[in-house]
């Protein structure tokens, strides 16, 4: 019996030792890191975006472009999302290609059990684009597209921890740079840019898993959803060359016309890899 009691007691305290280091082999997802990260994204265009004119100049954007003596729709043959290289809009659409994406991170996590919170800010370069065109029965193409130059968002973060992984959700604000275009093959008016404000806000959300490949190095896999409203980018029509007939400067405005764009929003899908230190 002494024998039995004994070893008895010898599991205990081994179990006891143990137990401290089971503990200590999970990882603590509290501190500070930084990181880098890279991928692709794809642009979510809307299919249905056309081209809006505003002829009395009054900002409603909610005129139609006329052809003289008919009355008919000046742009009857069409709209695309992407680009063209034709005048016609029959199988000659282009569109937008996906883009690349990559940056750098700094977060802080505070862990409760096996729950995780925190904040993460980050700034990445960032190559898309988001185009739309319109023709006209001229006939003429006329395209207006978006680059996406540089996002930066500032996002909370919720995740469980499950042995080395940390999956979470995230969300927040965000804000992006755009660079905006305009090309043509109508020679004969003029066209000049009004209005081109290249800042952009929205939000985005997402989540991923971070995988603990040592004590202070991760990886991240991760997806977000991003979708900022671009401020305003308007192109008059003026006369140019063109006759007296031509759609953009019939009377009651020989002035011109305002063209712009009928969806302000620039929405991507971006799948991305990373790594963070961890402090």
């Amino acid at each position: 019996m002494k024998i039995k009691h004994a070893a008895a007691a010898l599991a205990l305290m081994a179990a006891a030792g143990a137990t401290p280091a089971l503990a200590q082999s999970a990882p603590d997802w509290s501190g500070f890191y930084v990181g880098v990260h890279g991928g692709f994204l794809d642009s979510h265009e809307d299919k249905n975006e056309t081209l809006v004119f505003d002829r009395d100049f009054d900002g409603a954007f909610d005129d139609t472009v006329v052809l003289s003596g008919s009355g008919a729709d000046a742009f009857s043959p069409g709209f695309c999302a992407g680009q063209s290289s034709n005048t016609t809009p029959a199988g000659v659409c282009d569109r937008d290609g996906s883009g690349v994406a990559g940056g750098a991170r700094v977060g802080y996590d505070m862990q409760f059990g096996n729950w995780v919170v925190g904040a993460v800010a980050e700034i990445q370069g960032v190559d898309a684009e988001d185009s739309v065109t319109g023709f006209s029965t001229t006939p003429a193409r006329y395209s207006f597209t978006r680059n996406l130059e540089h996002t930066a968002g500032l996002r909370l973060r919720a995740g469980y921890a499950m042995g080395p992984a940390l999956f979470y959700g995230t969300g927040g604000v965000a804000y992006g740079k755009i660079e905006n275009k305009f090309m043509t093959s109508n020679g004969a008016n003029s066209f000049t840019v009004r209005t081109d404000e290249d800042d952009a806000d929205g939000f985005q959300y997402g989540g991923g898993v971070e995988w603990r490949l040592a004590p202070n190095l991760t990886l991240v896999g991760e997806y977000l959803y991003t979708d900022l409203e671009a401020g305003d980018y308007v192109v008059r029509a003026g006369p140019g060359t063109a006759p007296a007939t031509n759609p953009f400067i019939l009377p009651p405005n020989t002035a011109g016309t305002d063209i712009s764009r009928s969806n302000p929003d620039f929405k991507t899908h971006e799948f991305r890899l990373g790594m963070n230190v961890r402090f």
